[in-house]
């Protein structure tokens, strides 16, 4: 009898989460995007939600979810019920989290990852009336000046934080790490002259464009289009590159159904011209991963990360 009451029991789960699958979505859908509002991250996110709205017949609502390295939508993720109504972008610093934070949860078996969508294209800007001229000019200061440069990114173990660092034991430089919370904030402190320099994704490009900014590095496999005169790390000596790819997670135990109802939209949502453009205004381009291929490179990056977080000594006291 007992037995009967759980097969029971399990059948009437199964139906009701087919039913929920079915008629997925009945009501708006909300994406926590890990940087502030206005920034390239929130611009690129909000055409891409506006273009799957349109394919889902709901809305997809953005909610800003800034600080805490870009981890804050995948931490949220945790508490949010497992029905596809809330999901959230997964940069690569979830991927740090526990090797450099004491957490309850695990970024590779606690998300379910639904696609990837784009990645960053990074550089390092100076002010425009900066006496650095070249990335030589860069390196020649801080060796002169240990510990004095500052430069500014988008916050604590980001991508760009911890590429700078990177770059700097390489070139046997010092450098003062201030973090801000997204792009819009750090290029207000860079163009006021609170910072030296700022390392950050291609939210600079109309900076530079309108004179302010001068580029001294990127970190592509090639030379970005827009600036075509700034050199890759590559080509500085640095066998180094970034592209931070990023895509969108929801809660471990959604439906694989409204997964892949999700997967789909967004993959459609990807190929609109409007995406593509939105993108291109920051030299980022579509990065496609399945759900299958992103949860992969979710495992490989949890590994890899944790090689780049030792190699810096940035890792949490043990």
């Amino acid at each position: 009898m007992f037995r009967r009451s759980l097969l029971c029991a399990a059948l009437g789960l199964a139906a009701a989460a087919a039913a929920h699958a079915q008629s997925f979505p009945a009501k708006p859908i909300k994406l926590l995007v890990a940087f502030p509002a206005g920034g390239p991250t929130d611009i690129t996110m909000r055409q891409l939600a506006d273009n799957a709205s349109k394919i889902l017949g709901q809305p997809i609502v953005v909610e800003n979810k800034p600080g805490a390295g870009g981890t804050l939508p995948a931490q949220a993720l945790q508490t949010a019920q497992p029905d596809g109504y809330t999901v959230g972008q997964t940069p690569l610093g979830v991927f740090r989290l526990p090797y450099t934070t004491k957490i309850t949860w695990d970024p590779v078996k606690d998300i379910s990852y639904v696609i990837n969508v784009t990645g960053y294209a990074f550089g390092i800007v100076v002010p425009a009336d900066s006496p650095f001229k070249t990335w030589k000019d860069f390196v020649a200061y801080a060796k002169a000046n240990p510990g004095k440069l500052t430069y500014g990114s988008t916050g604590n173990l980001t991508s760009p934080h911890l590429t700078t660092e990177l770059v700097a034991q390489k070139a046997g430089i010092e450098l003062q790490h201030v973090p801000y919370k997204g792009s819009a904030d750090l290029m207000l402190a860079v163009l006021s002259g609170q910072l030296m320099a700022a390392a950050d994704s291609t939210g600079f490009a109309p900076q530079v464009e309108a004179g302010k900014l001068r580029v001294l590095n990127t970190w592509g496999e090639k030379r970005l289009a827009k600036f075509p005169d700034a050199p890759t790390l590559k080509e500085l000596g640095y066998d180094i590159v970034q592209s931070s790819p990023f895509g969108i997670g929801a809660p471990k135990g959604t439906p694989p159904e409204v997964v892949k109802k999700l997967h789909d939209a967004f993959k459609q949502a990807m190929e609109e011209p409007s995406y593509v453009a939105a993108l291109g205004r920051y030299d980022m381009l579509p990065n496609y991963m399945s759900t299958a291929d992103y949860t992969k490179f979710a495992q490989a990056t949890f590994t890899r990360e944790k090689a780049l977080i030792e190699k810096l000594g940035l890792g949490k006291p043990q």
